[in-house]
């Protein structure tokens, strides 16, 4: 399933992404990837969810997959095609964010995503909802992005109970 969907993206990305200008969303990029790195670091020993498939072997190999391709994919075309107008950005925005949640829905159905500790798809949208608030925001102003995400990240801890003890 995931080598579809990253199949999907791929191709996606390769018709629509900004690949003219990588370079001005690279950092963009590199910061989406790092949030997941660091999901998978702090909460390997009370993860929140968990993929599976038939094909790839374990969670990290959907992951790592999933950080070349899809995350790449989706920046170059997110940001490369973002709108100016506010009525479009929030089209935009809900078109992206019901993208990423379809495809975790299906997912979820099919048992290709688990989820744990609390975590369940409502969590998700909220999630979903703020990785595509804050990747314009990184795009335009990285500083603040990262002490969004700080904010974000101490408060999911925090929600979920998740000691420092418990973390690798």
């Amino acid at each position: 399933m995931y080598i579809l969907m990253n199949a999907l993206y791929l191709a996606a990305g390769i018709r629509w992404g900004d690949w003219r200008n990588w370079q001005r969303y690279y950092p963009t990029i590199l910061f989406f990837i790092v949030g997941d790195f660091l999901y998978n670091f702090l909460l390997y020993n009370k993860t929140m969810w968990l993929f599976h498939d038939v094909i790839l072997p374990n969670h990290t190999t959907i992951t790592l997959l999933s950080m070349a391709v899809s995350y790449t994919a989706t920046v170059l075309i997110y940001l490369g095609r973002f709108p100016d107008g506010w009525l479009q950005r929030l089209l935009w925005f809900l078109l992206w964010s019901g993208i990423f949640l379809m495809a975790e829905y299906c997912n979820s159905k099919l048992s290709f995503i688990t989820y744990h500790n609390g975590w369940n798809i409502g969590w998700s949208v909220l999630f979903i909802g703020i990785i595509f608030m804050i990747l314009p925001i990184h795009h335009k102003n990285p500083l603040l992005a990262w002490g969004l995400s700080l904010v974000v990240i101490i408060s999911l801890l925090l929600i979920f109970d998740v000691p420092i003890s418990s973390m690798k």
